[in-house]
């Protein structure tokens, strides 16, 4: 029975690496918790050849069809901008389509992205941001975000996720369900988005409800909003935002992550014992955890715990486990696409660059929206 319990807590974590190469005590603990996938940032990242090296070595230690994931949604969030080409931000790529009449062009990003992280190795890019570009959020989300209306959101995203879909790498859309109204950084405290539910419904959860069935995975934020039933819980742990509103109103049938559980908005918040359990509860499919080994190791024996303690978290832990097991092999299990040469990385690097450079080219004399 534990050792079931074992498993299937493990595979609900999507775990953060320290550094280019596994450490002794990296390989130790992913052997003991099997995560259901890994997440790489800048500092894991030197060149294609090692992230290729890395992502194999860990995700051999982690559970079956496992998620390979990075940020890589164009400008100031983009993990590969050193070991490749720096790539456009969402906000000038849909401004530069606006201008120009040219829908084509999100699609192109959505390719050159998919085609970047596939290079890398991974099946997955944490993106697109589906967050509404208004002007409380400005200073925070910055170039992140593609417009200012859903409208003008759902048409970049929809372009984008053809693009990374044509190439066989899965998105995410985020932040759930919308950053759009606040003014703090959810990695440093819970922001309080005073907007009321007819409001969000209208207009920041109107995107989640065009792409629903286009949407491979969707992330939840950790912001409050007081204005609606949710209260003042974040949503990442709120049972009314994640299956209420995502999976029974809107009928989202696609994996639900977790934005990091590191982060100041959960932490300041609860434990972290206690948010993996509030948020598995809530109905969360993946629980992200980016960096801290002790953090990891505190959250899956959490899981443990309370799945032997009781019968009834152990069973949700187990039918989560199998649902998401399912989602993971209808997603991931073509395994890992080719490597590309020298000449082929060369080329991509040449395109991404020209790409940007049409983006810039189209958006002259016009400007880019900034909500």
């Amino acid at each position: 029975m534990t050792a079931n319990l074992r498993h299937d807590a493990g595979s609900l974590l999507v775990v953060g690496l320290g550094a280019t190469e596994l450490t002794g005590l990296e390989r130790a603990w992913l052997k003991l918790v099997r995560p259901g996938g890994v997440i790489l940032f800048r500092r894991n990242i030197a060149d294609a050849r090692q992230t290729r090296a890395l992502l194999a070595e860990a995700t051999a230690l982690c559970a079956a069809d496992n998620v390979r994931c990075v940020d890589v949604e164009g400008g100031t969030v983009d993990r590969l901008r050193d070991a490749l080409a720096p790539m456009p931000a969402a906000q000038a790529v849909a401004a530069a389509a606006r201008n120009k009449g040219q829908r084509a062009l999100a699609r192109e990003h959505g390719d050159l992205v998919a085609r970047a992280v596939k290079t890398f190795g991974f099946n997955t890019t944490l993106a697109p941001v589906v967050d509404l570009a208004l002007p409380a959020s400005a200073s925070v989300m910055g170039t992140r975000v593609a417009a200012p209306t859903a409208e003008g959101v759902i048409g970049y995203a929809r372009g984008f996720l053809a693009g990374l879909a044509a190439e066989g790498v899965a998105g995410c859309g985020k932040h759930f369900p919308g950053l759009g109204g606040g003014t703090l950084d959810s990695h440093l405290a819970t922001p309080s988005i005073d907007r009321s539910w007819g409001e969000l419904w209208r207009k920041d959860l109107a995107p989640y409800r065009a792409l629903r069935d286009e949407l491979p995975m969707v992330m939840v934020n950790h912001a409050a909003y007081p204005e609606t039933q949710g209260n003042g819980r974040p949503a990442s742990v709120s049972s009314f935002w994640i299956t209420a509103v995502l999976r029974k109103r809107m009928g989202y049938r696609g994996l639900v992550f977790s934005d990091d559980l590191e982060m100041g908005g959960i932490l300041k918040f609860m434990p972290m014992e206690e948010a993996v359990i509030a948020a598995l509860r809530a109905g969360m499919d993946l629980l992200e955890i980016c960096h801290s080994p002790e953090l990891i190791l505190r959250a899956y024996e959490a899981m443990v715990a309370e799945g032997e303690r009781s019968a009834a978290f152990g069973k949700l832990l187990h039918s989560r486990a199998r649902q998401t097991e399912r989602q993971r092999a209808r997603l991931f299990g073509g395994g890992t696409a080719k490597g590309l040469t020298a000449r082929q990385f060369d080329a991509l690097r040449a395109r991404i660059l020209r790409f940007g450079e049409a983006v810039r080219k189209a958006q002259s004399g016009a400007g880019m929206v900034t909500g």
